[in-house]
This record gives structure tokens, sequence and C-alpha cells, in this order.
């Protein structure tokens, strides 16, 4: 079940919070969430999984900036958001997927209990002009059923953009190793 918007009001500061929080962003099922004035890029032309690969921040000037398709940006909303027993998602809104922008790759739900800045996978479809506080995407509250496990990751209560750490989660030097057990390195982690 999907909350409301009016329930979403309902459960500000007990199962959800939105910082700052705008009333007029409230929608008839979701909130919107606008973009942070920074991006961030790869600088690797081969992106590797088991490493750190080095990144680039650009500054979104007040005139906007214009992304180029076929480059991925990492951007960052600009409401830190905190849940308690709900699942939260973020969605793009629909003025912006008309322009052939997508908000994110593949990483739209967050688990129960996540808390801090959502990162943005932004690809764009041709060249789109964007600019900073833009509402660019909303979140979605889900009703969840049964126990939920602490929420515990390496995106948790994070500042700034995340840029993708699954080298945290593989060790390429002992993923042979006859002594460690078969899923050594390859826990999946909750984001």
């Amino acid at each position: 079940m999907i909350l409301s918007g009016r329930e979403i009001v309902q459960r500000m500061g007990d199962q959800i919070e939105i910082e700052p929080f705008d009333p007029a962003r409230v929608n008839p099922n979701s909130y919107n969430l606008s973009l942070h004035d920074e991006l961030m890029v790869y600088e690797e032309v081969v992106l590797d999984m088991a490493k750190a690969n080095r990144v680039r921040r650009i500054a979104i000037p007040p005139e906007g900036m214009v992304l180029s398709p076929n480059q991925l940006y990492l951007g960052r909303t600009a409401e830190r958001t905190a849940t308690n027993g709900l699942v939260p998602q973020i969605e793009g809104r629909s003025s912006v997927g008309r322009l052939g922008l997508f908000v994110h790759v593949t990483a739209g739900f967050g688990d129960a209990g996540f808390a801090g800045y959502w990162t943005l996978e932004m690809f764009a479809v041709q060249p789109v002009r964007i600019y900073a506080g833009i509402e660019i995407c909303q979140i979605i509250y889900h009703e969840l059923c049964g126990q939920v496990d602490a929420y515990a990751s390496k995106y948790q209560h994070n500042h700034d953009i995340q840029p993708s750490l699954m080298f945290e989660e593989l060790d390429p030097e002992h993923q042979n190793d006859p002594q460690l057990p078969l899923n050594f390195g390859l826990e999946r982690s909750h984001s």
C-alpha cells in the first residue's frame, strides 16, 4: 500500500522525516524532492566494480548545465530523508521524464530505516539543461509487512553524493581462498 499525501504529512516526525519540508511539495501520493547544486562524474573510461573509481565534481551554475547523452551523472537530493517502518522509493517526475531524463538507473527503492540524502543516477536521452533546486523526483512511501531488521549499510547517514562502494563488498585477493566461505566478500548489502 502506498501512502497518500495526507498520510505522509500525518506521519511526519514519527515514521517520516524530510528536511527541509515544504507543504507545497506534497502530491496526492508522493512528495517532490529537489536537486542539489553539484554533480559528480566518473573519470575512468572503464568502471571497475572491485575498486574505488575516480570521480570529478561539477558545480551546477545559476544558468543551468547541459547534460550530455551517454554519460552517467551522479547527483543528490537537497533534502535529507529518514524512514521508520516504511519503504521509501524515488521516481522521476513525469515532467522530467518527458524531457528524456532518467533520475535513477536502477536504484529507486530505499530500505526501511534509511536515513540520508538520495544519490541520483542521472542519464539523459538527449542533451537537456538542468538547474539546481529543480523539483526533480518524488518520494513515495510503501507500507511494510513483517518484522524489520535494523538497517545498516555503507550508504546509511550519507552527507554527500555517493559513488558506488561495491568494491567494499568484493575482495578479489581472497575470492578463491579455500579457507573462506563461498560467499565471502559477496554478502548483499541493503542498498
